[in-house]
């Protein structure tokens, strides 16, 4: 089924975009160490690791996403008694072998650590995701498969941002994928004080399995892409040169960042949840079909209180379905701009035309796009005696056939002395004709 069919059907607030073109693999050779603490990079051990992003999301706040509050519903028939079992170490890794993937997923006691807690602590969280990932997994396996990249990387946004659209990092990543603004401007991604794509479900995806093709380029080994998506080429080339030169995650994890030593353990481990969850008691959250969606262009500056107000829709949805526009403002005038909006919203919007646009305009958009200078107002005595003085300044004489300096100074109601300093004068020499400034 194509990705239209998935949106139509699902509802989301997704917007369909080209794929980007081609992008050279040099662009990973900016400095991403911004993710990176000195400290870090030294050798570590599966302690100190951190925590991923979507690990430390925080339960209440996946329940408040839009998506999640309309269409999520509680377990069915399932039975989650809370109980989560422990099995041998040999059906972890019998049950990691037969996964699908193209990937290596092996065991060890790092992978089985986020395995426990997945399975544990955050139990429930993974009950949200399963039941959000009716959403977004077609989505993310359209984008995957365009770019033919394995497609067991569509769990990496789990441990992103727990298919949380709207999740902000410390760093400033955002989005599903957890772009950071460079990144993402140099696969497509518009980034302003208006829009960010980033927050766009389809572009970033198309944007995320590029970046990961082009790292595929680059390390020849998904387990090293896994880790460069976290924190940055460069930074994996670096642990690698430490590691004597060898490419093997498991040998070089000692000198990652501890964020990253993480990071490819739990992108295994919620492999493991997202497709043994019955075995540990985890019941997955519902899902209810959604009313269906399409996409208008907006050619023109347009306001969501204008839509909210004339289309029938409640805000909080219609920020839901656009994530990436970032204040109230559509900005149609810089460019054309697409406008997600459930099937009956949109038959409003055209059969209100212009009037859309005309409404409550004056209050809604208040940036002026010329102003006049105000000038400083004068009294007309002030502007007498300034008139006076240019007038004054501007004085000549002419000096006529016989004329002296005294002649022409008591004439003129100055001094000899004056005449000299304005005029570079040294003695008495003048001559007829000539003009002098007093």
């Amino acid at each position: 089924m194509k990705i239209k069919q998935y949106i139509h059907l699902l509802g989301m607030g997704l917007m369909l975009a080209a794929i980007p073109s081609p992008v050279s693999a040099q662009v990973f050779e900016e400095d991403e160490d911004e993710f990176v603490n000195e400290e870090d990079s030294d050798e570590g051990t599966d302690e100190d690791s951190d925590l991923p992003q979507g690990m430390e999301d925080e339960l209440d706040q996946l329940l408040q996403e839009w998506n999640n509050k309309s269409y999520l519903i509680p377990e069915g028939d399932c039975n989650d008694t809370g109980v989560n079992p422990e099995f041998p170490r040999e059906t972890y890794i019998h049950r990691l072998s037969r996964l699908p993937n193209v990937m290596e997923m092996p065991y060890n006691d790092i992978v089985r650590k986020f395995i426990d807690r997945y399975t544990g602590s955050l139990r429930r969280s993974v009950s949200i995701i399963l039941g959000a990932s009716n959403f977004y997994m077609p989505l993310f396996e359209e984008a995957l498969e365009a770019y033919q990249i394995p497609l067991e990387l569509k769990y990496l946004p789990v441990i992103e941002s727990a298919l949380n659209p709207k999740a902000t990092s410390k760093v400033g990543a955002a989005g599903l994928w957890q772009f950071m603004i460079g990144t993402g401007k140099q696969y497509g991604l518009e980034v302003t004080s208006l829009i960010d794509e980033r927050r766009d479900p389809i572009k970033s995806s198309y944007a995320a399995a590029h970046y990961l093709k082009d790292l595929y380029g680059i390390f020849g080994d998904w387990t090293l892409v896994i880790a460069s998506y976290n924190c940055g080429p460069n930074n994996v080339r670096k642990a690698i040169a430490r590691a004597g030169g060898n490419k093997d995650f498991w040998t070089i994890y000692p000198y990652l960042p501890a964020e990253t030593r993480g990071y490819v353990p739990a992108f295994i481990a919620a492999n493991y949840v997202m497709n043994y969850y019955c075995e540990h008691n985890i019941c997955p959250a519902g899902t209810v079909l959604p009313a269906s969606t399409d996409t208008i262009t907006i050619t023109r500056n347009l306001h969501k209180d204008q839509i909210v107000a004339m289309c029938n829709v409640k805000a909080e949805e219609l920020d839901a379905l656009n994530p990436q526009y970032r204040t109230g403002l559509i900005p149609g005038d810089s460019h054309d701009c697409t406008l997600r909006l459930p099937t009956p919203a949109i038959a409003a919007f055209i059969e209100c035309g212009d009037s859309i646009y005309r409404y409550h305009a004056d209050e809604l958009f208040t940036s002026r796009k010329e102003v006049e200078v105000a000038q400083a107002q004068v009294s007309s005595g002030t502007s007498k005696a300034s008139r006076k003085r240019s007038r004054t300044r501007t004085r000549t004489a002419t000096v006529r056939k016989g004329d002296t300096l005294s002649a022409i100074a008591k004439r003129n109601h100055t001094t000899v002395k004056e005449l000299r300093r304005k005029n570079g004068i040294r003695g008495n020499n003048i001559r007829p004709g000539q003009k002098l400034k007093f």
